[in-house]
Order: structure tokens, then sequence, then C-alpha cells
């Protein structure tokens, strides 16, 4: 296994909904469902890039104040075959009903815990949502 992969950065969000359900979305020609979010342009900051995916996306309005770090995690690309990930995730409050916009072909509400009755990357399935699972639901 090569440890020379191509690693694509990304912000990722963890919306949940009152159920503490999380939303996860899929993009055209996938099977597998991932985090919102994508690539920040070149000098944007992160929450910017995540604000500008997620309107691009979803048609939502972040709102800042309300982002809780919940760390950076590296899985192997779902979509982009022989590449690694890497995701600042937050946790986050949006404002606005989410649709599939853009690249999204549909979207789900997923339970925060496994099983998550659906197909999720690992990058969502491994790292993000446990993360999650701690901030959000702390046992």
């Amino acid at each position: 296994m090569s440890h020379d992969a191509a690693t694509i950065r990304i912000v990722a969000a963890v919306i949940t909904d009152a159920a503490r359900r999380v939303l996860v979305v899929r993009k055209h020609g996938s099977a597998a469902f991932i985090q919102p979010g994508g690539k920040p342009e070149p000098g944007e900051a992160p929450l910017a890039a995540l604000a500008r995916e997620l309107d691009e996306e979803l048609g939502v309005q972040l709102d800042p104040a309300t982002a809780v770090p919940l760390g950076a995690y590296s899985d192997w690309a779902v979509h982009e075959t022989g590449c690694r990930v890497h995701a600042e995730a937050w946790w986050v409050q949006v404002l606005g009903a989410p649709q599939a916009r853009a690249e999204i072909a549909e979207l789900a509400w997923v339970p925060l815990q496994p099983p998550h009755g659906r197909r999720l990357a690992p990058l969502s399935e491994d790292h993000i949502l446990p993360a999650a699972a701690r901030v959000i639901a702390p046992g």
C-alpha cells in the first residue's frame, strides 16, 4: 500500500435535526453517502468554504456562531480511487430546509449511532459520526 497517495482536503458538516438524526448526501453516480461539504478555494477559510458549499449543495445558510469543531480525520476517498480524503469537520446549525442541488442526487437523515441504514463513506461512518456522537449525545 502506498503512503504517498494524493490527499484531498475538504470541510465537512454534521447537521442534525430535532430527533438527533444526521443529514448525509449522495452525489450523482455514487452509491455511498457522505457528509455535506467540499473543497475550500485557495485562501478560503474553512467555515467560509463550508458555508459556500452548504449554500451551493443544499440551499441552506450556515450560522458560523453555532459551529462546533469535531476534529480532522482522514480515510480513503469513495469518489476518487487511490486518493485519501482529509476532512475538517464541524457540527453546525443551518437556516432553511436542505434540498439536493448541484452534484447532490439524494439526501437522507440517518441515526447518529449505527446502524445508519445507508451505505456511508468510511470517513463518515468510522470517523466523523463517532466524533459527533461523543459531542452531541455523550454517554
